[in-house]
């Protein structure tokens, strides 16, 4: 087998990818301490059509140096906003429609091989034109509990190992990935 050339790749322009189909996801980053996470985050956000990321506290906003060495210049091309607070994000997410999931462990939290996006909830009940916002948290804290008491629910990343938690851009990457194969993909041209 041979490896493929990046001009083999077909990928999309910046302004392609602007005017491209997204799956109805905002990553929301609750005081990130760590701008190579940052840049990871809007890394994977970029190769699976996320419609934003939401930054918010002391979470480092582009453009920065160090978020670019790991965004690559997906800072570029994933629309983000900013918020001083993460209830801020959250309200306004929930008043354009957006169902709010931290990703933590806590009491009655859905395993993510059980979240299915177009049930919600209820397998029992599909929802339609359904949109979801994800939030992850600081890396030493996780996400802040404020913010876990004004989602509408909790998804937790099963482990079966001795650490309990995950770095923040590699729950991420889970999480995007799971919910972009749970949509139905946008077409890609």
């Amino acid at each position: 087998m041979r490896k493929l050339k990046i001009t083999e790749l077909n990928r999309l322009s910046t302004e392609a990818f602007k005017q491209a189909e997204k799956i109805p996801l905002v990553v929301v980053l609750d005081n990130v301490r760590s701008l190579h996470n940052v840049g990871s985050v809007f890394r994977t956000a970029d190769a699976f059509r996320v419609e934003a990321v939401y930054l918010c506290g002391i979470t480092a906003t582009p453009p920065q140096a160090e978020i670019h060495k790991t965004a690559l210049g997906a800072e570029d091309s994933v629309d983000w906003h900013y918020f001083e607070d993460t209830l801020e994000a959250v309200r306004a997410l929930k008043a354009a429609g957006y169902r709010v999931a931290a990703i933590e462990q806590a009491e009655n939290s859905i395993p993510l091989e059980h979240f299915n996006c177009h049930c919600g909830l209820d397998p029992q009940s599909p929802v339609e034109g359904a949109k979801y916002a994800i939030i992850l948290g600081n890396e030493v804290h996780g996400v802040a509990q404020e913010a876990m008491d004004a989602c509408d629910f909790c998804i937790e990343i099963p482990q079966f190992g001795t650490k309990h938690s995950l770095n923040v851009s590699v729950a991420a990457g889970i999480v995007i990935w799971a919910m972009f194969t749970n949509f139905s993909a946008p077409k890609v041209q």
